[in-house]
């Protein structure tokens, strides 16, 4: 491959790491783009997790073998296996050296190269490869992890250049992870609530929305639990607000606690002292019981006056719920009867038919502009 190639390549690989909106996007990417580079008919992309002492491939691309998959469950192995991780590379590395590619080739020993394996020439062997070329990825300053790549029996065997272009490879792959990583740092930032670590608001709306499209599509169950902290301001004024904070996080908890038993539900903060749960899958009963210990668990939290507690999900007779403002309608009615009547249950929209009061104040028509969640406030008991 000449000069001119190899930096189209390099370019390729960029841009296609670059385009990745998500980690597993990223990591084929970066594999699927170091095959192309260097003629190979498989290429892989592991990460060295040292708390576990094992290399974990996060990636297979091209021709797998029996037994390998794209995105393998547990596709791992011991480091001790591979010396190289341990030895060669901070070995070299504290001698002055550079984390360099080295080629394996499946006949044994590659004349000269540095990093024989035997584990990884008997793969080759077992996996019907002729030779295969590994590539350090450092982040950080720090071995993250290799890029594999290799190319069948009968090949032309990788050469002292391929495994030169394949250390460029691997820091152009680098450099794509520390990238992708800041991204989901930054999603995930955007999407958390910073006092609680909770989910945000932002976070539930794009959330719920994906999850009424999945009611309205195959009439999956959709339920949310609004909570509102009773006594906050109390708190806040009488001993603090840096109380009031740990009362929010420590009633985050809770919920956090009782979010996890409804699988796959999102425990969220919306804001100020009102927080949420979003389930979809499980039964509206299920969700009910996880609310109840919300309530009794905010009970027992030593600091504030327990929660108001509403629930609605699609389940219960409510009538058509085709919008996530509708279903935030009916849980904030819910807990606003909560809170008006001083309940230490939850209340659940619909539980006395269509003819529910709660499921008639949701539907009143807005008063002011803008029929915003909290246009309960302030009203009297209905």
């Amino acid at each position: 491959m000449g000069e001119d190639s190899r930096l189209a390549a390099v370019v390729a690989l960029a841009q296609g790491m670059a385009a990745a909106q998500s980690s597993r996007e990223a990591w084929r990417a970066a594999a699927g783009g170091a095959c192309r580079a260097l003629g190979g008919s498989f290429a892989a992309l592991s990460v060295w997790e040292r708390e576990l002492g094992r290399l974990r491939v996060l990636v297979n691309v091209g021709e797998l073998a029996e037994g390998e998959e794209g995105f393998p469950d547990d596709e791992s192995y011991p480091v001790h296996q591979f010396a190289e991780i341990t030895e060669f590379l901070h070995e070299r590395w504290a001698g002055g050296g550079e984390p360099d590619a080295w080629v394996e080739v499946a006949e044994g020993p590659a004349e000269g190269r540095p990093g024989y394996c035997h584990q990884r020439v008997a793969a080759l062997r077992r996996r019907g490869r002729g030779c295969c070329v590994v590539a350090p990825i450092v982040l950080h300053g720090r071995a993250w992890g290799e890029l594999y790549v290799a190319r069948p029996v009968g090949a032309p065997v990788f050469g002292r250049g391929d495994a030169d272009f394949a250390t460029v490879l691997a820091a152009v792959v680098a450099a794509g992870i520390a990238q992708t990583e800041r991204l989901e740092e930054a999603r995930r930032l955007a999407f958390t609530d910073a006092l609680t670590g909770l989910a945000n608001r932002r976070a539930v709306d794009a959330r719920l929305d994906e999850a009424i499209e999945r009611h309205r599509r195959d009439g999956a169950v959709v339920s949310l639990v609004v909570c509102d902290v009773n006594g906050l301001k109390k708190v806040n004024d009488t001993l603090g607000h840096a109380v009031g904070d740990r009362l929010l996080e420590r009633f985050g908890s809770v919920l956090s606690l009782c979010g996890a038993m409804l699988p796959g539900a999102l425990a969220a903060r919306l804001g100020g002292d009102e927080f949420c749960l979003l389930s979809v899958g499980p039964s509206a009963d299920e969700v009910v019981k996880a609310a109840d210990e919300v309530c009794r668990r905010a009970v027992d939290l030593g600091i504030g006056d327990g929660v108001a507690c509403g629930v609605a999900s699609t389940e219960a007779p409510v009538g058509p719920v085709h919008s996530a403002r509708r279903l935030f309608r009916l849980a904030d009615a819910a807990q606003y009867r909560a809170k008006a009547d001083r309940s230490d249950r939850p209340v659940v929209a619909g539980r006395e038919g269509l003819d529910d009061p709660v499921v008639r104040l949701a539907d009143e028509p807005p008063q002011g502009a803008g029929g915003e969640r909290r246009r309960f406030r302030g009203r009297h008991s209905p």
